[in-house]
C-alpha cells in the first residue's frame, strides 16, 4: 500500500490521518480520472501504483465525504473516516473480483468503518429499556417523502448518535432491521424504536423551521 503507507502514520488501534490530497487537487484530479475506467484504476490499485490510488481516491472521495457526514458530528471526523475507509479499500481491493457495483462495494467498506468506530465510542445499549414492540410498516420510501427537505442532511446531523446512527442504517442505506440489529447487538425492537425516534425528532424539526419561515415573511 505504497502511496497510503506515505501518507498514514500508523499507531496501535489509531490512524492518524495527514493531508492527501488538499481540496482543490481532489476537485481538478476529478476531471482528469475520468478518462480512466475502474477496472484501469482497480487492476492499477491491485499493484500499488499510488497514481492509481490518488486517482481511485479523488474520484470517489466526494461521495464517501457526503456519507461519512451524515454519520459524523463535523467535517474533520467524516474525513478521517473516509481516510480509514479507503485505507481498507486499497488493503483489499484485489478481494473485490467484479462482483457487483464497484462503488457500492466502497460504500459498504466505509459504512462498515463507521461502524466499527462507533462501537468504540458509543453505547447502542442506552436505550435497552425502549418498548420491544412497535407498530410496523414504516418503510424506507415513507420517511424518506415524508422528510424530504433542503437541509434534511443536517438535520440529520443534530439526532443523538445513537438514533442517527440506525435511522441512517435503515432510512438512506436501505439495510433491515434485521441486520441492523445484528451490527449493532441490538434488538429489532430497539432499532425500531430508533428509526420512529429520528422520524418524530425530524418531522419536529421541519415544522419548526417552517413556522420560522412564515414569521420571518410575515405569512
Amino acid at each position: 500500500i505504497s502511496y497510503f503507507q506515505n501518507n498514514f502514520a500508523l499507531q496501535p488501534n489509531l490512524i492518524i490521518v495527514r493531508n492527501i490530497l488538499p481540496n482543490i487537487q481532489i476537485r481538478k484530479m476529478v476531471k482528469l480520472v475520468a478518462a480512466y475506467t475502474d477496472d484501469e484504476l482497480i487492476e492499477g490499485c491491485a499493484k500499488n501504483d499510488p497514481r492509481a490510488q490518488e486517482r481511485l481516491y479523488a474520484k470517489y472521495y466526494g461521495k464517501m465525504l457526503s456519507v461519512c457526514m451524515r454519520y459524523s458530528r463535523n467535517k474533520e471526523d467524516a474525513i478521517e473516516l473516509v481516510n480509514m475507509g479507503f485505507l481498507k479499500v486499497f488493503m483489499n481491493i484485489s478481494s473485490f473480483g467484479n462482483k457487483g457495483s464497484f462503488e457500492g462495494w466502497i460504500r459498504r467498506i466505509v459504512v462498515n468503518t463507521v461502524l466499527e468506530e462507533h462501537r468504540k465510542t458509543v453505547n447502542y445499549r442506552e436505550h435497552v429499556g425502549f418498548p420491544e414492540v412497535m407498530q410496523d410498516g414504516v418503510t424506507h420510501a415513507d420517511i424518506i417523502s415524508e422528510l424530504y427537505a433542503e437541509d434534511i442532511i443536517g438535520m440529520i446531523g443534530l439526532l443523538p448518535p445513537a438514533s442517527r446512527m440506525v435511522f441512517n442504517l435503515f432510512a438512506i442505506e436501505g439495510y433491515p432491521h434485521k441486520e441492523i440489529a445484528e451490527m449493532l447487538n441490538i434488538s429489532e425492537g430497539t432499532s425500531k424504536w430508533h428509526v420512529n425516534f429520528a422520524k418524530e425528532k425530524l418531522k419536529k424539526c421541519i415544522l419548526e423551521g417552517q413556522k420560522n419561515k412564515e414569521v420571518a415573511y410575515g405569512y
